[in-house]
């Protein structure tokens, strides 16, 4: 036998080639962007002009905040978050994934070398046909063998479209959780902040309580007042001081959602947050672009999409496999009784040719897989839709919260100022005994309340802005990895 790998090779790269001319073809539909919901890219309605403009939000949100500390959170909370961390564990899983298939364009190649010991029968076979006895023999081997399928139907390139879909679908989930990641940690920071303004205000309030039941209690010495007045002066200071540890305690656990946001553990708390006394605040209107920008940067909608895609090609993978498969294989190697003849030309073996399989007649299973297939995609649509709708509720209604939560502390900051200037009204009649103790305690009572209720505000209106900076979906952008190149 003549060694004719070279011309082998010749043969298997021409019909490579000639198959390669026919890959054109790929059975299943190909995808195409859906048709987004009537108005869906329209002016968001529920934008105030008092309070937002139509300008593009910009990814870093947090930093219209202009607040160091904040930055840094979020900086350390995108460096070390476990979420984050498994969700990026998972991209990186997609991504191989995809490399795996899209390696299937390429021919399949195995090197095999191996001794045995024993009686082959193929040889056994040869001995006794030259008359000898079989014999136990070392037989050795090395073949590279290499096999091709050609994609006439657009199997694997389907699947491939399949597997980068996904892999942009899973990339899509991690920007997700990048947006959830810088919401929440600004959204515990900014508690923590607006809890120690409150406690202040809770505080200060005690101390305004404390002095008037002193002076009632004083006067009550004197003859002055009576002992209900003194006892409602010092249920007032009680009701007062249990506010304080309660307050107390809520901003210690939202430290520790802070803590656990920022991937730490409860002893490394990050305690130098707790002397933020004020949320923090704005000093510009809100960006917040139109309904077209806001599909375009939420991830959820972009991961509604990809799916929808992976479904998509799933249909050609599917629709592929009633069709006849076809591969082109080759073998090259040899086999002796000893190494050293395997160099030789009379042990030489090599092969090349093709190969068909078909499912056929019987392919029930392949087009139940297609209807399927076809199931799965109308789903992923439907989906799709659902994900387009739920991003516009949620910022129309993340826009509606903050523009009355803003009208709401307009509201209760002019009353109380209003309060303030009677409770010195107040104080000042009572002091010449022209107010008697029961109408400056109920003056007081609604200057405390008013005091505490601005402050709640002051914590609800920041909260209803990192809202509807989640709804906008900003947050991903700057650090989003491209997928692979193929």
């Amino acid at each position: 036998m003549r060694r004719r790998f070279p011309g082998c090779v010749r043969t298997v790269a021409i019909a490579s080639l000639a198959a390669g001319a026919l890959m054109a073809c790929a059975v299943g539909p190909n995808y195409r962007p859906p048709t987004l919901p009537s108005g869906a890219q329209a002016p968001l309605v529920s934008r105030d002009s008092r309070l937002e403009t139509p300008t593009l939000p910009p990814d870093a949100w947090w930093r219209l905040y202009s607040d160091s500390r904040l930055d840094a959170l979020v900086g350390e909370a995108f460096a070390a978050n476990r979420d984050l961390r498994a969700a990026d564990a998972n991209l990186t899983a997609a991504r191989a994934v995809l490399a795996a298939v899209h390696a299937e364009r390429y021919p399949s190649t195995e090197a095999i070398a191996g001794a045995t010991y024993g009686r082959d029968p193929v040889t056994e076979e040869i001995l006794e046909l030259g008359g000898h006895r079989p014999q136990t023999i070392w037989l050795f081997e090395d073949v590279f063998q290499a096999a091709y399928e050609v994609d006439l139907f657009g199997r694997i390139r389907r699947s491939i479209e399949e597997a980068r879909a996904s892999a942009e679908s899973v990339a899509a989930t991690r920007d997700e959780v990048r947006v959830v990641v810088a919401a929440e940690t600004a959204r515990a920071y900014a508690q923590i902040c607006a809890l120690g303004e409150q406690l202040g205000v809770a505080q200060h309030s005690l101390a305004i309580v404390t002095h008037e039941a002193e002076i009632t209690a004083q006067r009550f010495s004197v003859g002055g007042n009576s002992e209900f007045e003194v006892e409602r002066a010092r249920a007032l200071v009680a009701e007062v001081a249990a506010t304080v540890p309660q307050l107390e305690g809520l901003r210690r656990a939202a430290l520790f959602e802070l803590t656990a946001l920022l991937g730490r553990t409860p002893v490394d708390a990050p305690k130098e947050v707790l002397a933020c006394v004020a949320p923090p605040r704005l000093s510009a209107l809100i960006p917040i672009g139109d309904g077209r920008t806001l599909i375009s940067r939420r991830p959820d909608v972009r991961e509604a999409d990809r799916r929808l895609a992976a479904a998509t090609a799933q249909i050609g993978v599917a629709t592929a496999d009633l069709y006849p498969t076809i591969r082109l294989s080759a073998f090259y190697g040899g086999a002796a009784l000893e190494v050293p003849q395997l160099v030789h030309n009379d042990a030489l073996i090599w092969g090349v040719g093709p190969s068909i399989s078909w499912n056929f007649p019987n392919n029930v299973r392949a087009r139940a897989e297609v209807r399927e297939a076809k199931g799965a995609q109308a789903a992923a649509l439907a989906s799709f839709d659902s994900v387009v709708l739920t991003a516009l509720k949620e910022t129309e209604q993340a826009l509606a919260a903050y523009s009355a939560a803003l009208d709401n502390r307009q509201q209760l900051v002019d009353a109380q100022d209003r309060i303030h200037r009677s409770f010195d009204i107040a104080r000042g009649e009572f002091a010449a005994g022209g107010l008697s103790s029961l109408d400056l305690l109920t003056t007081e009572q609604t200057l405390i309340a008013l005091d505490a209720a601005v402050a709640a505000s002051d914590a609800t209106l920041v909260q209803d802005q990192i809202e509807l900076f989640k709804a906008l979906g900003g947050g991903w952008q700057s650090t989003a990895q491209p997928p692979p190149k193929e």
